[in-house]
Order: C-alpha cells, then structure tokens, then sequence
C-alpha cells in the first residue's frame, strides 16, 4: 500500500488538476486499506490507537464533504478573532490575556454547494510549559486541508520554521498578516512586500494577505453646542474581504480534490508509521523466538551424550526454527523449503566457521569419554556453541524473511560476513554458557 500511495501522492500535478470525485475513491479505499489489514499486529495497533481513531475520523469527514480550515501561529496574533471574522459571529473565544485556547475547537461555516467547511482554532504555538499545546496546534494544522499561518508581524524564526514545516509537508497555506490597521498604507506595503521575498520559496506572493479581524475601535472628536470637545469610539468592522475572497476562490477550484489529497497525505505517514512499527515488534518477535530455540537447543546438546543423536537433533530444531520464523514475517515455509534454506544458511557458516565445526565433533567426542566435572563442563561448552550457531542461523533467516524471502544485493556469503562482524561471539558464548548452566542445575534432582 505505501508505494501505491507514494506514485499516486506525488505525481506532477496540482490538486486543481486532480478529478475530485476518484480522488475521494481513491483515498477512501486506501484508508479501508489501511484500518482493516490483518498483518498489523494488535500490539502496534493498540500502540497506534490515537491515530488509527484520527483516520477513521478523516474517512468519515471525506464521506460528509467537509473540508478543514484551521488557524495556526503565535499566541496573540489573533487566531481566535479573524476566524470570527470569517464566521461574522463570535464564535471562538477571545480574550486580551495570552492562551486563551486550551484546546482544538471548531465550528461549521456553512457555504460550497457540495459539502461545508469547518473553522478550526488552535492553541498558540509559543507558550511557556504550553508544549502539549503546541504539539496540538501542529497535529490538527498539519490534518487541515488549508492552514491559516496567522502573524501579525514579520516573521519571528519560530514562526519562519513553522510555517517551512507546513509548507514542505505539501500542505496547503495562506500567510495572513492580521491587525494590518495597526500600520500606514506605506508600512504596510513595505511588510507585504518583505513577507512575499522572504517566503517567495514557499508561497506564491497570493497567498500572502493582509487582514485586521478586530480593528481598533476609531476615535470620534466633536464639538457640542457648547463648543466643547467629545470624544468617542467607534467600532471599525473587521477587514477580511480579501482573505474571504482567496479563500472561497481556492475552495471553489480545489476544495474536494485538497481535501483528498490531504487526506491520502496523513495516511501515508501514518502508513509509514506503521511499517515501522511492524517491523520493529517483528524484529523483537524474532529475536525472542531464536532465543528461546537457541537455548531449547543448547541444553538438548549438551544433556545428550551421544554424538550422532546431537547433530541430528540440532538440525531438527533449526529447521522448526526457521519455519516459525516466517510464520512471523508472513511466510508460511513447508519442512522441505526451510531445509533448503537451512542448508544455505548452513553451507555459508561452515565456510565461515570451519574451526567452530572442529570443535563441535572433539567436544563432542570427549562427552564419551569423560565423567563427572569433566564431563558436565564439556557438555555445557559443546551446548553453548550449539547455542551460539543457532543463534547465527537465526540471525540469517530473519535477515532473509524481513527482505522478503531474498537475501538482496549483499547475496548469503556476504549476509553472513556481516552479521558475523556485527555480533560479540565471546558475549555470546559466555551469555550462552551461563543460562545452560543455571538451567541444567534446574533440571538435575536435587540429592
């Protein structure tokens, strides 16, 4: 799914050029896809829950046509009172204290003829021990089909990397200059301009609109009859008909097909998420299998005195060993291809490990022949090099599973090479000697 996803996401094409109505199809069953793939492990599931909720949420805002407008940036600039702006309502509350949004709010502002928009405020990105807050504000912006990057200023190196950050992660934004009244006309044009060079490489110079979505009340000098002065406050309507207008222009166009697209976007990630997961609680999965057939062998070894019998029962066990291995990556391995495998696995490390082998046939002669001290300490060494050999073959039938049934480009010899280098042989071993040892003092009756 996620190279699916990653030929039909970045194609070189505008959303504008995009067919709404098979892009929502496309997306929706790439969702379908997502939530309801039985190879993800409940475990990673369960961990990924939060998520797994937001895209069932994201389906269903495709399914009702809505699209998400949300207000990002500093605290203070204004967020909460340009969206009442748009609303023609007070909708979101404000306040002249800092952080007074607390949490993610909506509210529908009805309008396209095919399915209605959904204002969203965000907390303010900059507040002291606000860092849930933000992590918030950059969640729900970066799930929005269009974000509002509100600054009431030239742009703070904060705000610069916030608004890069939405912009490189293909999201669609408009940079809104608010309490543009505090400024003359000449000032203004100078900061306009300094915003569209400074963000000319990530925004066209459109979508950077100035706006005063509470404007400071004027004030009113007369003369009564008396020829004494009065001064008064008159409340100044909100300016945003040139945001409304970019707004309602960009969602008649792309509205549907930005929705979609946005959409496909965070489900890639989080498909990616996923895969990681997957390959993480795989990779754990695995290891605890091999260990687990590392020391069931090991201690068969090393308490079976004879020779023979012991090669044959350590063939055996790696064998079930790499059959259950690709029961965890998704394999299911007949008794005749892991032999196979095995004896692949097994050619590369006695080309590796002549010497190992040695070892094993005099360690385990001398099991015949000794007793006693002896003879314990001879089969627990022989034991922990068959520990230690099972591990390796583990090691590189994993590597095989998790590359999907194929050793890559590197071919087995070099596999091998590289795990051995990557592995501490002597930890290994005394690891490997002293679990035998404490398991077989288990296992003898006690006098």
């Amino acid at each position: 799914m996620q190279s699916n996803l990653r030929n039909w996401l970045f194609p070189a094409k505008s959303a504008a050029t995009i067919n709404p109505e098979q892009h929502l199809l496309d997306t929706n069953r790439n969702i379908r896809e997502l939530v309801e793939d039985p190879n993800i492990p409940a475990s990673v599931r369960a961990e990924l829950s939060a998520e797994f909720e937001e895209i069932e949420s994201i389906s269903s805002k495709l399914r009702n046509g809505e699209i998400h407008i949300a207000a990002f940036g500093r605290v203070g600039v204004g967020k909460s009172s340009l969206l009442n702006a748009l609303l023609n309502r007070k909708a979101f509350s404000t306040s002249p204290l800092h952080g007074e949004t607390k949490q993610e709010s909506r509210v529908d502002w009805q309008s396209l003829q095919d399915g209605h928009v959904v204002l969203i405020d965000t907390p303010g990105i900059d507040e002291l021990n606000g860092e849930e807050r933000e992590q918030l504000a950059r969640r729900v912006s970066a799930k929005a089909d269009v974000t509002l990057m509100v600054c009431e200023g030239d742009l703070t190196d904060s705000e610069f990397q916030a608004l890069r950050q939405l912009c490189t992660a293909n999201r669609t934004v408009l940079l809104v200059l608010n309490k543009a009244d505090r400024y003359t006309s000449s000032e203004l044009d100078a900061l306009l301009k300094r915003l569209q060079e400074r963000c000319g490489h990530l925004l066209r110079p459109e979508r950077v609109i100035p706006a005063s979505a509470d404007p400071r009340p004027e004030t009113i000098i007369q003369l009564d009859k008396s020829g004494s002065e009065k001064v008064t406050d008159r409340p100044v309507p909100p300016d945003i008909a040139q945001l409304k207008a970019s707004l309602w222009s960009l969602l008649e166009k792309e509205g549907q097909a930005l929705a979609a697209l946005n959409a496909a976007i965070f489900t890639s990630e989080l498909d990616e998420k996923v895969a990681t997961r997957i390959v993480a609680a795989r990779k754990s999965v695995a290891e605890k299998i091999i260990r687990n057939y590392c020391l069931g062998k090991g201690l068969l070894v090393a308490f079976n005195p004879v020779p023979v019998t012991d090669l044959l029962a350590a063939a055996g066990t790696d064998i079930a060993m790499v059959i259950h291995l690709g029961e965890v990556y998704g394999f299911k391995l007949s008794r005749r291809e892991a032999t196979k495998l095995l004896f692949t696995i097994s050619a590369q490390l006695v080309a590796l490990m002549g010497a190992y082998w040695g070892m094993n046939l005099v360690s385990s002669a001398m099991k015949t022949v000794s007793a006693g001290l002896s003879t314990a300490l001879t089969a627990t060494a022989q034991g922990a090099l068959a520990w230690y050999a099972t591990y390796l073959t583990g090691k590189m039938a994993q590597t095989w599973f998790s590359k999907g049934k194929s050793w890559g480009n590197a071919g087995p010899q070099k596999t091998a090479r590289a795990i051995l280098a990557s592995l501490d042989r002597d930890e290994l071993l005394r690891s490997a000697r002293a679990d035998l040892v404490s398991r077989m003092k288990k296992k003898q009756p006690s006098s």
